[in-house]
Order: structure tokens, then sequence, then C-alpha cells
């Protein structure tokens, strides 16, 4: 068995980052589990291992991830060489996994409750937390010329509340609830949009798309939202097979997460 055979990582959140994560360790060798709440509020979810939760079993490119109920059938689905995604919001199964390294992938902006002990080697996605304190070392996942760094001392850039440059689009890349209430799609994921057209419905006030260019993410109906959440996505770039593979972001993070791990486990004296 190699070594990365043998090192168990448990993934907290199954959103897209996280889930680019999983796949990147996934397809080196590495058993994956990851978790999540029991409702998540995931956008982009054609590219989430987090849809398992909705619906039992999903695959993103080429692999399969399957919603399990207890550790036990985690374990099952590992050996069928199969992502197991647990509604466990806490990550209290790290107590009977015993993994190796936990990644909070939760994407929070804040730390929601990981620390150093959880595992031998703990990381932490983007902003709020901070290496040597609350986790072993931090990815950057601010775009840029820093994206996919591992900071083994200190923390991410901070949030800055507005979304990365996509063909010179910004913030209004975002699609937004404009009150509290349900989400209804209307646009499907994949769809080419123009400026203007409905894109989903919150509580019967339209939610509308910003530009011409194609639906990348859609919060999945039925969900209720506050005011304010990102609940879409919409991709100037105009390619519908971007909306169903890992993003170039997503993969960036996940090489950073592989170097930490690797470099924790082969070269301790960089740390």
């Amino acid at each position: 068995m190699t070594v990365a055979e043998e090192t168990l990582v448990l993934i907290r959140g199954a959103g897209d980052l996280a889930s680019g994560v999983a796949a990147r360790l996934h397809r080196c060798g590495f058993p994956v589990v990851m978790t999540e709440l029991p409702q998540p509020l995931m956008v982009r979810r054609a590219v989430s291992f987090g849809e398992a939760v909705y619906e039992g079993t999903v695959r993103v490119e080429e692999i399969v991830a399957r919603r399990v109920d207890d550790v036990s059938a985690a374990r099952a689905a590992l050996a069928e060489g199969v992502i197991p995604v647990l509604v466990d919001p806490a990550a209290d199964c790290r107590r009977e996994l015993q993994p190796a390294v936990l990644v909070d992938g939760i994407m929070a902006k804040r730390n929601t409750g990981t620390t150093l002990a959880d595992a031998p080697l703990v990381i932490a996605l983007g902003p709020g937390f901070t290496a040597g304190v609350d986790c072993h070392a931090v990815i950057e996942t601010q775009r840029g010329h820093w994206l996919g760094r591992v900071l083994w001392h200190g923390s991410a850039q901070p949030d800055t509340g507005v979304p990365g440059v996509v063909a010179g689009r910004e913030a209004e890349r975002v699609v937004r609830a404009p009150v509290d209430g349900v989400v209804q799609g209307i646009a499907t994921i994949g769809e080419r949009v123009k400026a203007g057209q409905l894109l989903a419905l919150v509580d019967d006030h339209p939610v509308q798309a910003p530009f011409e260019g194609v639906l990348r993410g859609l919060i999945r109906s039925g969900l209720v939202v506050p005011a304010g959440l990102k609940i879409g996505d919409v991709d100037p770039r105009g390619e519908p097979a971007y909306c169903f593979t890992i993003s170039d972001k997503s993969l960036a993070i996940a090489g950073g997460v592989l170097e930490a791990i690797l470099t924790y486990w082969t070269k301790p004296q960089r740390r």
C-alpha cells in the first residue's frame, strides 16, 4: 500500500472548491471522505460532490460520490472507489475515522470549529484561519498571483467581498437573492442566457441575468434563502463545458492542499 493509500483525508464541506480538492486527491490515490450540512446551499451544483446529499449519488467528471449514513458505510464506499459524503456538519465522524489529514473547505470566511487537534495535519482553505493557531497550513483562495500557495505561517488574504475578475466581469457575475424567500429555478445550469433573462424567482421576485453568458451555477429549487445570498453565477466566457468541469481555481487550490500533505509527510523541515 502506498503512502497516499494509507493517508485518509477528511474534508469538511463539499461545495465546488472542496470538491476540486477531493477530486485531485482522489486521483492521486488518497482515500477521501467529505461532510456536509443537511441542506447545503451550493451554487455550482454540477461540480459539487455535496449534491449527493440531495441526489444520493452524483458524478463530477469521472468521479462518483455517494451519500452515506455512517462511518461503516463510508468505509464500504471507499473500498468501491467512491467518495462518501456524510451529513455531519461538525465532522464528528473524525473521532471514529481518525483521519491523517483534515481539510476545512467550508469557505465560511471564518473558522466554524476546526482546531489543530482534529488531525495530525489540519489544512484550511481561505481567510478566517491562522496557520499555527487553528490549523497547520492555510491555502490561499483569492484569485491572483498567490492563488493556491501554501502558508505555514500567518493567514490568507482577507475576504474582499468582491468576486475575482473573469473575462472582465467582477461583482456582476454573482446573482443574489433580492428578498428572503424560497428559490424557484427557471433557467438551467449550462444554458446560454441573454441580459435581463429570467433565471429564477425568489418568492415571486424575479432574478435576471446581468449580462449575456452561460449560467454556470444556480442554487437548488425549493431552498429558503436570505436576501443578499449568492444564488447564481453567470459566466461571461460563454462556454457551457466550463459549467460541468472543475474550475482552474479549484484545481489550483487542490494543488496547494496536495503540496501541503506531501510536504508535511516527506519534508517536515520545510514546515
